[in-house]
């Protein structure tokens, strides 16, 4: 059994995880963190980690930016690996996560759908087939409206995985509004969507002569990141020190 620390178990996806792991034979919540430490759930909740006085394998992370760095010293000098899931991290703390692998386990992904990351593995290979064939590529992501950064972390994470399988070959295009040329055949385009209540929808197009072939994914819930940070979390727990991503929980 895998005991786990939720790090901002009080929010959104700390209580959807909680649900989550209840069902789950194979991990549990021994402890919880959050600055709103009123207790919800059946397992302790404090402040702050430095308060936390039960043992632990790993700790996964939903809390605040501003929690970041103080976490992290907690896990380095506890030796307790770590699944970082918060995001809009500044590059200092992207560095201090690096950093911080070095001593003891840690995972961070820019997104951590199991669906997303297996994606990312077929189109390495789907890459290697359709752009020697001249397919032209293009990527299409939609989200709720309130969403802010566009296009979508993981619509370049897609991007650069087909770009990284063909040596970097591609460059990217985001507007072609005040482009009045043809498709030039080394780019990819990608699009964004805001509207609505939509979670996450991406699709991968490699359009060619008489056929085009989509990859796509679409997020119902926010519980598919919260399914795969829990994945993360068994498959981190044990591991040497180091800076793990999703592609190495699917394989």
């Amino acid at each position: 059994m895998v005991k786990m620390i939720m790090h901002g178990c009080n929010g959104r996806m700390g209580q959807m995880i909680t649900g989550i792991v209840e069902k789950d034979p194979e991990i549990e919540i021994v402890a919880g963190v959050d600055i709103y430490d009123k207790q919800l759930n059946d397992y302790p909740v404090f402040k702050s980690l430095a308060d936390v006085n039960v043992e632990a394998d790993v700790v996964v992370d939903f809390g605040a930016v501003a929690a970041i760095d103080g976490m992290l010293e907690w896990c380095e000098k506890t030796k307790t690996p770590c699944v970082v899931c918060t995001t809009g991290l500044s590059e200092e703390q992207v560095a201090a996560v690096k950093k911080t692998s070095e001593s003891v386990a840690m995972l961070r992904s820019a997104n951590m759908s199991l669906g997303i990351n297996t994606l990312i593995k077929l189109l390495k290979d789907a890459a290697n087939v359709f752009a020697p064939a001249g397919f032209d590529i293009e990527v299409v992501e939609k989200h709720h409206r309130m969403k802010l950064d566009a296009p979508s972390g993981t619509a370049l994470a897609l991007a650069d995985s087909i770009n990284e399988a063909r040596d970097n070959e591609y460059t990217y295009v985001y507007d072609r509004s005040t482009r009045r040329q043809k498709r030039d055949d080394k780019e990819i385009g990608i699009s964004a969507v805001r509207g609505g209540t939509i979670v996450g929808d991406h699709d991968v197009i490699f359009a060619g002569e008489d056929e085009v072939i989509t990859f796509s994914h679409t997020a119902y819930s926010r519980a598919v990141f919260g399914k795969g940070a829990i994945q993360a979390a068994k498959f981190l727990y044990d591991k040497e020190p180091g800076l793990y991503t999703m592609a190495d929980v699917v394989g």
